[in-house]
């Protein structure tokens, strides 16, 4: 399905640059829309709230809608977030063209979205997360397959796209492993409306991540990416380097009890000393700016689809 034109413009990558948290920061997300690509930050990575009001501020100032792409706010529809609804409010004050929802579909988060005109595209890892989203009042789905960095799904993204296709023909991106031009194409030719590259953008310079993290992502492969629920109560994928680094045996490690996640604490130690990233970063072997990598992705996305339709 095409997307619309209205609500997704400027776009010279049919992607999202995901949300990355502690990470994503306006530097990075403005970088990200002027070089043609939809950018993203978890409105928790903004602390205080405060700061999240001067974030959106300061978005909407540089961006011009006519020429850059829109740019999206994650937020973190759990129990366990109490600055939820007060983010939302921030959100409708500055008219967030776009809301990545994640961890629980609410109504009246949908809602308010829609009060404005934005549009709100929820996570799910599965076909029964997907219709719930969509019955909740989504409109669209980010499809998180297996491979993607930090929480991630476990099932293959033919799988996951093939199923949310029969009955589904909204707004669809696929989440995984995805960090090449070529792997967008590869989405929308299995019946994605686009890709959605998170790991990536670590390394680059916008990125407020450390240079060991950033050199990580540079120099890691598939192999290097470990899947636990450990740390945060939800299975994601983590680089084996900062598990060893934290005195860890990334090939022993205990199962968490989900009720552990908890995302109203202010302590983000766990994602700043063990480091979230997906099994694509094999694709990706220097830190640069993030204007460079997208001119990369662009370059690769026409030289695939030259290729394949020869």
């Amino acid at each position: 399905m095409a997307l619309d034109p209205t609500k997704f413009k400027n776009m010279r990558l049919p992607a999202i640059a995901a949300p990355l948290f502690i990470i994503s920061n306006p530097d990075l997300v403005i970088a990200q829309c002027k070089a043609g690509m939809i950018g993203s930050f978890p409105s928790l990575n903004a602390r205080p709230i405060e700061q999240l009001d001067e974030w959106l501020a300061r978005i909407n100032e540089e961006l011009d809608p006519e020429t850059d792409a829109p740019f999206a706010v994650n937020q973190i529809v759990h129990k366990s977030n109490t600055r939820l609804m007060e983010d939302i409010e921030l959100c409708v004050k500055h008219k967030a063209p776009i809301v990545i929802t994640s961890l629980g579909a609410v109504e009246e988060v949908n809602q308010a979205v829609h009060s404005y005109g934005g549009i709100v595209l929820h996570d799910i890892i599965n076909d029964r997360f997907a219709h719930k989203a969509i019955e909740k009042g989504a409109d669209g789905l980010i499809a998180v397959a297996s491979g993607a960095g930090g929480h991630a799904g476990t099932l293959s993204p033919f799988a996951l796209i093939q199923e949310t296709r029969q009955w589904f023909n909204g707004p669809l991106f696929l989440s995984g492993s995805i960090a090449t031009g070529d792997a967008v194409l590869a989405a929308q030719a299995m019946g994605a409306d686009g890709g959605y590259i998170g790991s990536a953008f670590i390394a680059t310079d916008e990125a407020r991540a450390s240079e060991a993290y950033k050199q990580g992502v540079a120099d890691g492969r598939a192999n290097d990416i470990v899947y636990t629920n450990l740390f945060t109560g939800i299975h994601g994928n983590y680089l084996k380097g900062s598990i060893e680094a934290a005195g860890l045996d990334p090939n022993n490690l205990p199962e968490s009890d989900p009720t552990k996640m908890n995302f109203g604490s202010n302590d983000a130690k766990a994602w700043k000393d063990i480091w979230g990233c997906g099994q694509g970063i094999g694709a990706i072997d220097k830190v640069q700016p993030a204007s460079k990598l997208i001119d990369q992705f662009v370059a690769q996305y026409e030289a695939a689809k030259a290729r394949v339709c020869a």
